[in-house]
């Protein structure tokens, strides 16, 4: 392979892979397990909540024309006829001068519109309530819908739903949702140099990470991750481990042997699978311009470099989007020192974040390629765009979060 054959930016390339993505399929789930779950399908509410128009307060419901013109030094004067009971209809209507005790929550009798606090009452005898303070209609009254009406639009496919979703469809009678399948996604490493974590390195080998890291990050992207065994510089061998993984998950990374060299036989092996296109072969990116997009059927391979800094850093800007379209969580920071980049390409430096009074700073957090302390020590990372440069010193610069 004497060069690299389609370098595209990677917008580009993250475009080409989320045009070929798996299809997801759907499953219905209990509201128990729902939680971080993907929606299948748009949810509309199948009732007014609440159902009734009920009070927000502890008080006393009224006509709201009663009570106009109350004031401390010149209380207006309503009769008791009742209590309203918590979870029951109260069976009896509100006339005119009438009041019910009203519980927070409780619903609004007939012929009444209003709450007045208990705090501007004072009672008078066994039935008289004095009411010291004038309500508008609708005061202190949630009406019937007004939270959500019957038919509104809840959530949207492709949400994710959060613990507080999971509360408003509960309130709703909600309990089971429509949600996509998380996307299975296979894990290989490849190299002849490269050995199981439990092993001892001899000169010039050195311990699996990246099957490690990346199955970690595809979990936390709420997709499965499935590690496969080791697999050496040979082309039979990667060929009958690619196609069990591309017959058995919907994705796969494949990190090292994406790279121009003699052994490198990963874009032939990729490209050798059932209705196989190349999508790229190289990024203008640095870290990480050795990586591949492979099409094949419905699933996509993606080809990952083999330094462990690099092949993280790949994975949150290809393949984290792709798995789960939810954007990384970002700050704003000011940049300590100067880091010039190369125009021609997309520079994504791993930055610490270091809080300075109100606002944060970002310490890149700078070193060769291989070295696994970049990612360990980084909070995030920068975007230097393929126009610019360089950063300055005190220059504002958005920091994505791992």
């Amino acid at each position: 392979m004497p060069q690299f054959l389609k370098v595209v930016r990677f917008q580009e390339a993250l475009s080409l892979l989320l045009d070929r993505a798996p299809a997801h399929m759907e499953e219905l789930v209990s509201l128990e397990e729902s939680h971080r779950r993907v929606l299948a399908q748009d949810i509309y509410s199948p009732e007014d909540m609440p159902a009734f128009n009920r009070s927000t307060v502890d008080g006393y419901v009224v006509r709201a024309e009663d009570t106009f013109g109350s004031s401390e030094s010149l209380p207006g004067m309503v009769r008791c006829v009742g209590k309203v009971e918590m979870g029951l209809d109260p069976g009896f209507s509100i006339t005119a001068g009438e009041c019910a005790w009203m519980p927070t929550g409780g619903m609004l009798p007939e012929g009444s519109d209003a709450v007045v606090m208990v705090e501007y009452t004072e009672k008078l005898g066994t039935d008289t309530i004095l009411v010291s303070r004038p309500v508008a209609p609708g005061e202190n009254v949630m009406h019937k819908g007004e939270d959500v009406s019957r038919g509104a639009l809840v959530f949207k496919q492709g949400e994710r739903l959060a613990a507080k979703d999971i509360g408003l469809l509960a309130s709703l009678g909600i309990n089971a949702v429509g949600v996509a399948k998380p996307y299975k996604v296979g894990i290989m490493s490849t190299g002849d140099e490269i050995i199981p974590v439990d092993q001892c390195p001899a000169l010039g080998q050195v311990r699996d990470v990246n099957s490690y890291s990346l199955a970690a990050a595809v979990q936390s992207c709420g997709a499965m991750a499935n590690r496969y065994p080791l697999v050496k510089d040979d082309i039979g061998s990667l060929q009958q481990a690619l196609r069990r993984a591309w017959e058995e998950n919907d994705i796969v990374l494949v990190s090292g042997g994406s790279s121009v060299g003699v052994s490198d036989y990963s874009v032939e092996v990729m490209l050798s699978l059932p209705a196989a296109e190349m999508l790229f072969h190289g990024i203008a990116v640095k870290p990480g311009k050795p990586s591949i997009g492979v099409a094949a059927g419905r699933k996509l391979i993606i080809g990952l470099p083999g330094h462990p800094v690099s092949a993280l850093m790949v994975f949150y800007l290809l393949c984290a989007p792709v798995i789960n379209p939810v954007r990384l969580a970002s700050v704003q920071a000011e940049m300590v020192v100067n880091v010039a980049s190369q125009p021609g390409r997309d520079d994504f430096v791993p930055v610490r974040l270091v809080r300075e009074g109100e606002s944060w700073q970002a310490q890149p957090v700078l070193g060769k390629s291989g070295l696994m302390r970049i990612l360990a020590q980084a909070d995030g990372f920068v975007r230097i765009a393929y126009e610019q440069q360089g950063i300055y010193a005190g220059d504002r610069v958005d920091v994505a979060i791992f």
